[in-house]
């Protein structure tokens, strides 16, 4: 049971330990000495707990703790003995400071730093006596906390826990692997929607066609109400608009032959997996009002644009665009692994997992699948696609991608996976091409946002897919080509303000 963050957070929790001018002075060597071994011999001591443990719903335990008198006198002791050596107090030389004194003088600093230990060691040895493996931190209000003057001391929380499964034999399953050759009309048609991220957009006087950029005004209603204004709504025309909690088809239809100041009405449906939950599956009046039309202007392949990519040559290009959809059609090939590898399992996969945790998962897995199609050389556009049609199925897909983290850590942990430091570094350079951006700044990203650590645990789950693979038996099947893409993305919700809203001008940069 790892719970190492609520040790730290109780080791570094704003305790008194002995407030200067009236206790130790922590820079005597004599005294670090005393110190080491006093912990040393902590270290020695066991409690004699009392932990009772229950279900309290889907993965997640109940621990009630009991710490008898005779371990909180012995801490207490410690400390008393411990503070009586070091403290200074007006009138008594130090080390000769009567305990009783100690203990009046210092009963706030003494009741917090007993408490403080107890809780620690009480949680270590209860991780290690019992093989729970949480998921999350211990929901424990440690302010709220009190040992009391006379008898035991008692504690409880609330822990989520990893589901507990038994793998199947994964050696030797049959496993369908999608597989075709890359054509030049596949990286023609890439280098195109490639190209199409440095291009530049001319406004034009006629009226909008098929794949032109149109900038729109946008007013969504509910039952004759105002719900929520759009008024600078940056899209492609293309065969469908998908907001983050809804998408309308036949966009293309509705925008070719409009022209600026004309105006287009449709209706919409929310998703019935929507952040706002009163609007799940309620229809949704939209207008749109046309404010300007621009058509893409791709950039000549010059010698200075080509080093601009980091390529010498148009041929160079065109192999770092084919080695990108080979790891596309690898990126695809393990996609549909990890399903069947989750199908496979079916009978131990069947727990069911909390809510809560469930949406506090969300983000976490939408920004995985994020670096992973990053990393596969996806576009910005195919990649915010994406993102918005697992917003609009947050909660199955995210239900489905934990299992499927469980299966797999499951499996990386009794292979021995682990990740390198050049695997990453490897990863990141990956991801440095393919944004133009220096392996440097892609990487002080990835740390600020805390994305690093989802890039080492999606790599050593990709690795336990890989040994899956490895011990598997094949069946070829053809995988067909990628349609031409029909979905316009936008970093809008249709029922209220996102984020990504509040910040036009990073979205312009980033269409750019």
């Amino acid at each position: 049971m790892d719970l190492s963050p609520v040790f730290t957070a109780l080791k570094d929790s704003p305790v008194t330990d002995h407030p200067t001018d009236e206790t130790a002075e922590l820079d005597d060597p004599a005294a670090n000495d005393t110190a080491v071994a006093e912990e040393e011999e902590q270290e020695t001591y066991r409690l004699t707990l009392d932990a009772s443990i229950e279900d309290s719903g889907p993965c997640r335990k109940h621990i009630v703790i009991r710490v008898p008198r005779e371990d909180i006198d012995h801490f207490y002791s410690e400390e008393v003995s411990s503070l009586a050596d070091k403290a200074e107090v007006p009138g008594f030389r130090v080390g000769h400071v009567p305990k009783g004194l100690i203990e009046k003088r210092f009963r706030k600093e003494l009741s917090a730093q007993v408490k403080q230990k107890l809780l620690v060691q009480s949680l270590e040895q209860v991780s290690e006596d019992h093989k729970l493996d949480p998921i999350n931190e211990p929901a424990i209000d440690v302010e709220a906390i009190d040992i009391p003057e006379e008898g035991d001391f008692e504690f409880e929380f609330d822990v989520e826990v990893r589901p507990d499964f038994d793998l199947p034999d994964y050696e030797g399953l049959l496993i369908e692997r999608p597989n075709r050759d890359i054509t030049q009309e596949d990286v023609d048609d890439y280098q195109r929607r490639y190209l199409a991220q440095y291009g530049t957009r001319e406004t034009v006087d006629g009226p909008a066609e098929a794949r032109d950029f149109v900038t729109l005004s946008a007013e969504f209603r509910h039952d004759d109400r105002p719900l929520h204004k759009i008024a600078d709504l940056k899209t492609q025309v293309l065969p469908v608009l998908r907001f983050q909690d809804t998408e309308l088809d036949g966009f293309d239809e509705l925008m070719i032959g409009a022209k600026p100041g004309d105006v287009r009405d449709t209706e919409l449906t929310i998703s019935t997996e929507s952040e706002n939950l009163e609007m799940r599956g309620e229809k949704v009046q939209a207008k749109f009002t046309v404010r300007e039309v621009k058509r893409l202007q791709t950039p000549e392949l010059t010698a200075e644009f080509l080093q601009r990519l980091g390529v010498e040559s148009q041929e160079d290009l065109q192999d770092e665009i084919r080695a990108t959809l080979q790891r596309q059609v690898h990126f695809q090939q393990r996609q549909l692994c990890r399903r069947q590898v989750l199908a496979k399992i079916t009978q131990s996969a069947d727990w069911e997992l909390p809510e809560d945790l469930v949406l506090k998962q969300v983000e976490n897995a939408l920004r995985r699948e994020i670096l992973e199609m990053q990393q596969a050389g996806y576009t910005s556009q195919e990649i915010r696609s994406r993102e918005n049609e697992i917003r609009q199925r947050a909660v199955s897909n995210t239900q489905q991608a934990l299992k499927e983290h469980f299966v797999l850590d499951k499996i990386a942990t009794q292979e021995e996976i682990e990740v390198t430091s050049e695997e990453l570094d490897v990863e990141i350079q990956l991801m440095a091409m393919q944004r133009g951006e220096s392996a440097r700044r892609v990487r002080a990203r990835l740390e600020k946002s805390g994305m690093d650590e989802n890039l080492a645990a999606q790599i050593r789950e990709r690795k336990a897919v890989d040994v899956v693979l490895d011990k598997a038996k094949f069946k070829e099947v053809p995988m067909p080509r990628a349609p031409e893409s029909r979905v316009a993305a936008v970093p809008n919700s249709v029922c209220g303000i996102t984020d990504a809203e509040a910040e036009p001008e990073e979205e312009e940069d980033a269409e750019k």
